[in-house]
């Protein structure tokens, strides 16, 4: 039987007139697409727009969930109390819900995005905040996570559904977190080098680090960023690359 791998990406985040990566390129490559709420990014309209074209493509739609920073893009480190964190999540799935159905379509998932994703990786309180938001939407909704971290046993053990998550254009550390953003490392921008690094991921279980071990990855999700310049041209090369190794692409959750 053939191996299968979910490809997803980080999609309805431009704002007004402010645009962030090709949202219709993207949908014709990836099998899941983690749509922005409007609390790290993306507008109602724009949000549509992109839930509008997933369902003409039968794109399965996850609730990219952040911070309430439109600032800081949502990749700034926060601390809301649990009731601001639990009722800032559960609105966010709730909004995306709405609008997916005017759509024609599902939120079949949840992915934390950013500074919220880092930091409930590695469990705490705001780990259970979140799990607890989407539990008390819908306890069947699956959770992504980073493969490997602490969240994903945490999650489980409470009752949700964990899908494992490897990154794609993000540089690894020995230790299997990954490399902070701030490095000029972190993200990688060879079409070739992704490809061949999930290639690894999905035939060996392992991915290669910045310093050229390898740290054993399972995940049943990759994610390509939406906002990296260079994303549609590493996404394409990275599903071709796949397919033509006779992996499958297909949704971890069906639209």
């Amino acid at each position: 039987m053939s191996p299968t791998i979910d490809l997803n990406s980080d999609l309805g985040e431009s704002f007004g007139a402010w645009r962030m990566g090709d949202d219709e390129a993207m949908l014709g490559i990836v099998s899941s697409a983690n749509v922005a709420c409007g609390f790290h990014a993306g507008d109602p309209a724009g949000i549509l727009r992109t839930l509008r074209a997933a369902a003409g493509r039968h794109v399965s739609v996850g609730a990219h969930v952040g911070y309430r920073d439109l600032a800081g893009f949502g990749r700034r480190a926060m601390d809301p109390s649990s009731e601001e964190l639990v009722g800032d999540v559960i609105y966010q799935i709730g909004a995306l819900q709405g609008m997916a159905r005017a759509a024609g379509t599902r939120v079949t998932y949840v992915k934390p995005h950013g500074a919220l994703y880092n930091t409930i990786a590695q469990g705490g309180r705001q780990a259970a905040d979140v799990v607890a938001a989407i539990r008390a939407v819908d306890p069947a909704l699956p959770l992504v996570a980073l493969a490997g971290s602490p969240l994903v046993g945490e999650a489980r053990a409470a009752g949700l559904q964990v899908v494992a998550e490897a990154f794609a254009d993000r540089a690894y550390a020995p230790d299997g977190q990954l490399v902070p953003r701030s490095r000029p490392s972190a993200v990688i921008h060879d079409a070739d080098a992704v490809a061949r690094r999930m290639l690894m991921l999905v035939h060996e279980g392992a991915v290669e680090t910045a310093d050229g071990t390898r740290v054993p990855v399972d995940a049943q999700t990759i994610c390509v960023h939406g906002d990296n310049p260079a994303a549609v041209a590493i996404a394409a090369a990275l599903r071709s690359a796949l397919e033509a190794e006779g992996v499958a692409i297909r949704p971890f959750a069906p639209a």
